[in-house]
């Protein structure tokens, strides 16, 4: 089919043969006109062009608003997920501090403190305009000009971190920094910071600028256990909140940044250094004269010493168990009157430092100790060789073998039976079914009087003794005595085998210390409000006698020849009587000594945690030189005082002479041990006058 020589109607008919298109001029124009075919094919090219554009344009348009929708829906679906791990909005309200324990010594000194370890909540209006002002010039300069996010502090940030190629400032505001402490964790995620950003714009909705404020200083982290303005400024200058100086402010204000890295106990040069830049940022914004900059720099803060030792924890860990058996769940601040003695506790550490350079070089890597008043009232205690190494207190909670300090509650039972400090046992071979105990010398020295065989630590004549009076009357006695722990009913229990704590070792050996009475080892005087209600206070009514007073007397006479002529003949305690009793496990694996005066009774062990072996060290040996010298320092200006002794003689003793018998026959073995609730009652011994005293003259 071609096309007609001239129009249709005005319409142009298709063409479908491949010959050139050939137009046809009107009648007046002659014949055909040339070609058109490139003023067409550019018209075309433009017209395709003007169709692109606009397609594109079009395209990144449609595109462009398809990306805002998902970005919409990514930022709901994130806004959503980090809602949904908060509590409601509306239900959010400013956590209650936990509650602040203060633990007092025996003079009224705070020396530790437990909970968030915050000071007193200071009002904004009562710290000194200077305070506020550091903390915003150096954390958040535009606190009033935002709600709680920074964009301009973010970007600032931002642009630092990547000039210095990596973390060289924070775009978190004050509330943001709130939010955190208030309600999240420090763990360093973006979930963490898109919950910030959440509670930091709620906070600013919900509370004035001087609120947020307010509850940032009272409740941001200084360091060195420091919470909020009060508790750092008492830790750090030893003054209150209100009487902070400008370079104090800005110090403080500077510990924020990395409060355990610039604290000024750790690092003063570094937190000095930062101090500087505070100030400076301050009189940049005004709040302080270049003078006053000037003045701050020149003199700048002094830090108080720290009373907080390392020790100390040991005592505050107790002393928080304590409380929590005591009192349950508390609500509110505390404060705790102990029995320590700041000045023992010192002293204590002192003496194991000073001896424990020794302890290394003998293969002993741990040691406790333990000292407490003849009635019980713990004055000193450490529970390892470093607080920050291991908070493990072997003092309270370790379980060791004795050694031979068990000893004493075997001879205080068979002087309950009968025997006295000069009734003589033969020291020599024995042998129970196939057991054969030997002296730590490995000689024997034959028929010994009991004195001499305890001050010895004669192996033997203790087994002896044991199985005279038999296991389970040993174990009575130790119990009695206050020794809480499991105990085998074995002939090896006369050699201490079986484990104990130090804390409740140094409790039983206070019985002899004071006479034959109960003790209880404690810690807590009175716990009160900080308005001064008293929540609890300890019952002073003694628990009572448990071993005669013949009988300590006859104790304390023979431990106090193990001091003399025993072995712990090294120990130096001029001017003050005093006993006691060496302990050494087997393989060395324990080394102990518990010695007492009838000021304080102290026990200290050696050894090493995964119970490995020391080489050759005793109790004779490095415990008694850390006892000596604690014991020295401590009864420096303490009037001396006798141990309580054998009742004077009377007119039946030098009658009859007393006892002083040869070698006596074995005891019959007990079916039990006589008890008695405040009082025991015992015989005073095998003799007539013994007999005569006790029934005619009703002595118990």
């Amino acid at each position: 089919m071609a096309s007609g020589p001239g129009r249709s109607g005005g319409r142009r008919e298709p063409v479908f043969d491949d010959a050139p298109e050939v137009r046809v001029t009107p009648a007046n124009g002659g014949g055909p006109s040339r070609p058109r075919k490139a003023s067409s094919k550019k018209k075309k090219a433009r017209s395709k062009a003007r169709g692109r554009k606009r397609s594109l344009v079009g395209r990144v348009a449609y595109w462009s608003l398809i990306a805002c929708i998902w970005v919409c829906i990514g930022l709901t679906a994130v806004v959503g997920y980090v809602g949904a791990h908060l509590p409601p909005i509306q239900s959010l309200e400013i956590p209650k501090r936990p509650p602040t324990i203060r633990m007092l010594d025996t003079a009224g000194n705070e020396f530790a403190r437990r909970g968030d370890m915050a000071g007193e909540v200071l009002a904004l209006k009562d710290m000194p305009p200077h305070v506020p002002k550091a903390f915003i010039a150096i954390e958040d300069r535009r606190f009033y000009d935002h709600y709680g996010i920074d964009p301009y502090g973010i970007a600032r940030a931002a642009y630092a971190n990547i000039m210095h190629r990596g973390v060289a400032q924070g775009g978190s505001t004050l509330t943001q920094q709130l939010a955190k402490n208030l309600f999240l964790t420090q763990e360093r995620t973006l979930t963490r910071k898109l919950q910030e950003a959440m509670l930091a714009i709620w906070l600013e909705r919900k509370f004035s600028k001087a609120q947020i404020l307010e509850l940032y200083l009272n409740r941001v982290y200084f360091g060195a256990g420091a919470y909020g303005i009060e508790q750092a400024a008492q830790r750090y200058f030893g003054k209150p909140a209100r009487q902070l100086t400008i370079g104090e402010a800005a110090l403080l204000a500077g510990l924020v940044k990395s409060p355990s890295r610039l604290a000024p106990t750790r690092d003063y040069n570094a937190a000095e250094r930062r101090a500087r830049i505070v100030l400076a940022a301050m009189s940049e914004l005004g709040f302080i004269t270049p003078a006053n900059e000037k003045l701050a720099i020149a003199k700048p803060p002094r830090i108080v010493a720290q009373v907080n030792s390392a020790s100390s924890n040991y005592v505050a860990d107790w002393i928080m168990d304590a409380v929590n058996d005591t009192l349950g769940h508390i609500e509110e601040d505390i404060v705790v009157q102990t029995t320590i003695d700041s000045g023992a506790q010192a002293s204590a550490e002192k003496a194991l430092a000073e001896e424990f350079a020794k302890a290394a070089k003998v293969g002993a890597t741990q040691a406790a100790l333990v000292s407490m008043t003849p009635n019980g009232a713990v004055r000193a205690l450490i529970g390892g060789r470093s607080y920050a190494e291991s908070q493990f207190n072997r003092a309270v909670a370790a379980k060791r073998q004795p050694g031979s300090a068990f000893k004493p509650f075997v001879y205080l039972t068979a002087l309950e039976r009968g025997l006295t400090p000069d009734t003589v046992r033969v020291d020599g071979p024995i042998k129970i079914k196939g057991w054969a105990p030997e002296n730590y010398s490995h000689e024997y020295f034959g028929p010994v009087t009991l004195t001499r065989a305890l001050a010895l630590s004669l192996n033997t004549v203790s087994v002896r003794l044991t199985m005279e009076v038999t296991p389970m009357a040993v174990i009575r006695t130790a119990h009695r005595l206050g020794i809480a722990s499991k105990l085998e009913p074995n002939a090896s229990i006369s050699l201490g085998t079986s484990e104990v704590s130090p804390l409740e070792l140094t409790g039983a050996y206070a019985v002899f210390a004071n006479g034959g009475n109960a003790v209880t080892p404690y810690v807590i005087e009175r716990i009160s409000t900080v308005e001064g209600k008293v929540l609890y206070f300890r019952n002073q009514q003694p628990l009572g006698r448990i071993v005669d007073a013949g009988t300590v007397g006859m104790m304390n006479q023979m431990m106090q020849e193990t001091l003399t002529i025993g072995t712990a003949h090294k120990a130096d305690l001029a001017g003050w009587p005093a006993a006691g009793k060496t302990g050494t496990s087997q393989d060395f694996r324990d080394a102990w000594f518990i010695g007492y005066t009838a000021h304080l009774v102290t026990s200290v062990w050696l050894g090493n945690d995964d119970n490995t072996p020391m080489k050759k060290v005793t109790g004779g040996g490095l415990p008694v030189e850390i006892w000596s010298r604690y014991m020295r320092d401590v009864h420096r200006g303490v009037p001396v005082a006798g141990l309580p002794s054998v009742p004077s003689r009377g007119f039946f003793d030098s009658l009859f002479g007393g006892n002083q018998p040869a070698v006596q026959q074995p005891l019959q073995p007990p079916a039990s041990v006589p008890m008695a609730s405040n009082e025991q009652r015992q015989t005073t011994g095998a003799s007539l006058d013994g007999w005569l005293l006790n029934n005619l003259f009703g002595r118990r």
